[in-house]
């Protein structure tokens, strides 16, 4: 009962913004991965783009869902949190539903000039930006609503409630897409963001020491942020850590076109990818205890390998089973990885730049999203499932991202021994 006592007065520290914020997260991030989970099938099997074409289009909404949020950050200081709230939900709002309805033929009259592909970027580029002031906006009010007592729980309420969106979006589109169709599943992405619009306009409110900081200007800013691409060791250790996103993100690209095209027509690929963000709700914190005496980079360097290991039992067994045990492996990686990673850079960020930093942890989600839907996309249609004559390959295909992922292992150790190295003689 104390425990009991003690949790809630803790949690009741929060200012009423913190758990707003994290409730639009919440449901932003089910919006997200719902239309996530089906948006390769949903241009090949139901807007009939080439493998080549689908993937691509994926890999440019989600590189600038990731990249964005470095700007977008700034522009959400400066008008202030709910104010991109209410951007963010709007635009993302018309873009899902935008996206679901191109292809129905009620549309069709309208767009019947316009080149589909075209018309699927501009609306894919207008969403991302939405999408881009999402998480400068929640993670500033999870900043300003908390304190050092609260801080990290704060942030861990954060990460559980992202992983629960991202958990449950998969399964709301599973049932969405068998029950009335996969074109819904972005009318319901749109539905929810419609629901938090009003939501932050109905219940948000600027923390009041976030109101009180008077912000730097948008020149400075921006001067900040190309000191920190001008950090060489900062930069190469992003590009080594986006060769682990390129592989993450096949799960989203490629992994769904694997089970439909070789194990079942019928296979439940959005609850297969949810798989990963279950495991961590479940899991982290085991994970955590496990790896906590860990420094961060060895840390690092566990979970490249062991998700690393999850591509290499998808191309020794062909069947839904493996594929659900190799996402299971996948996210003990991620688990010893991920919460690391941002530990490794606010360590190892200048003083005082430390939020600026943070800022870039997204970058490598960005360049592997892109990098991961173009060649993927073309690896999967020249070696998986290439035109006949040719012969598929589906098992090399996944070998060939077993590989990317030990040269990105092996990239990070050799990162680690030069620091080491020039730790030792400095």
């Amino acid at each position: 009962m104390g425990t009991e006592s003690r949790l809630k007065r803790l949690l009741s520290c929060f200012h009423r913004s913190f758990w707003v914020a994290n409730s639009l997260e919440l449901f932003e991030r089910l919006a997200y991965y719902a239309q996530a989970a089906v948006m390769t099938i949903f241009l090949t099997d139901y807007l009939r783009f080439s493998v080549v074409d689908a993937t691509t289009l994926s890999s440019i909404f989600g590189f600038l869902v990731y990249l964005l949020p470095i700007f977008a950050g700034t522009f959400a200081d400066k008008y202030g949190f709910r104010k991109a709230f209410s951007f963010a939900f709007l635009v993302m709002a018309i873009g899902y539903f935008l996206i679901g309805a191109v292809g129905s033929p009620v549309f069709t009259p309208l767009v019947h000039d316009l080149s589909l592909y075209w018309l699927i970027v501009i609306v894919l580029v207008f969403t991302a930006i939405g999408e881009s002031f999402i998480k400068p906006s929640v993670l500033g009010t999870v900043a300003f609503s908390t304190d050092a007592n609260t801080k990290s729980l704060g942030y861990a309420i954060y990460y559980t409630l992202v992983n629960v969106g991202g958990a449950v979006g998969p399964v709301v589109a599973f049932f969405v897409r068998n029950l009335v169709g996969i074109q819904w599943v972005y009318m319901v992405s749109a539905l929810s963001c419609a629901m938090m619009l009003i939501g932050t306009l109905v219940f948000y409110k600027v923390p009041e020491s976030a109101a009180a900081i008077e912000q730097p200007s948008l020149k400075t800013k921006l001067v900040d942020m190309l000191k920190v691409l001008a950090n060489g060791r900062f930069m190469v250790f992003l590009l080594i850590f986006s060769l682990y996103w390129m592989t993450f993100w096949q799960i989203f690209i490629t992994l769904p076109l694997y089970l439909t095209d070789f194990i079942s027509k019928n296979a439940p690929f959005d609850l297969i990818e949810s798989i990963d963000a279950w495991s961590i709700i479940f899991l982290q914190v085991v994970i955590n205890r496990l790896t906590k005496r860990m420094p961060p980079i060895t840390a690092i360097v566990l979970g490249f390998t062991v998700s690393t290991l999850s591509w290499f039992v998808i191309a020794a067994q062909p069947s839904v089973g493996a594929v659900i045990a190799a996402m299971v492996v996948w996210s003990f990686g991620e688990m010893s990885l991920a919460p690391r990673y941002y530990e490794y850079i606010a360590d190892h960020a200048p003083k005082g730049q430390e939020a600026l930093f943070q800022g870039y942890a997204f970058l490598p989600i960005a360049l592997g999203y892109f990098a991961g839907g173009i060649v993927g996309g073309r690896l999967y249609e020249g070696l998986a499932k290439p035109p006949a004559p040719a012969h598929p390959h589906p098992a090399e295909f996944w070998l060939v991202f077993g590989a990317i992922g030990i040269v990105g292992t092996a990239l990070m150790v050799a990162y680690n021994m030069y620091l080491t190295r020039k730790a030792v003689i400095s």
